[in-house]
């Protein structure tokens, strides 16, 4: 056999061997918004059933405001099941310094937020789920006040999408165990 009808099997053999482990594993997956969810519901439902707790300052407010559009982006009016409980902690710095000028050229924005999962009926001082996750972006600073400030600001609008985002996927998987 030439070296390359050799590879050439080798090749074969180590593809039947990946598309059949693709296929025994690919009943393992179980899709995030199927219906298995607490309740019997579709996670989507169930995320639909959060009450978000207002949360204090500008950027608690921006927070606030995508979980409510990413829990439930339909608009519509479910009574709550759960509530969600998010706590921040917010630092500014400015990494990096112009060596001639003395002025900061960068900002950074670290947002570090907390998140507790209440039921709603039941009362229990227990969240069923909690857990923490943190966001840091950084933004150009110029010489012009205005543009710094407009800046900052869209380093928190951006912390806060993704912030949301990652509360959101994981109350997400805690409602399907």
């Amino acid at each position: 056999m030439s070296s390359s009808n050799r590879a050439n099997a080798r090749r074969a053999v180590a593809l039947t061997a990946i598309l059949g482990a693709s296929l025994l594993l690919g009943g393992c997956v179980q899709p995030l918004y199927m219906s298995s969810a607490v309740g019997g519901g579709a996670v989507g439902d169930e995320l639909q059933a959060i009450k978000v707790e207002p949360i204090p300052d500008r950027l608690g407010h921006y927070l606030t405001n995508e979980l409510i559009s990413q829990l439930n982006g339909s608009g519509s009016n479910v009574p709550p099941k759960y509530r969600l409980v998010v706590t921040l902690n917010e630092r500014v710095s400015t990494p990096t310094i112009n060596t001639f000028t003395g002025q900061a050229e960068a900002g950074a924005i670290t947002v570090d937020a907390s998140y507790q999962l209440f039921p709603v009926a039941g009362g229990t001082d227990k969240p069923m789920a909690s857990g923490s996750v943190s966001q840091f972006v950084a933004y150009d600073r110029t010489s012009q006040r205005l543009s710094n400030v407009r800046a900052a600001r869209d380093a928190e609008i951006r912390n806060a999408r993704t912030i949301a985002e990652q509360i959101r996927t994981r109350v997400a998987i805690a409602l399907t165990k």
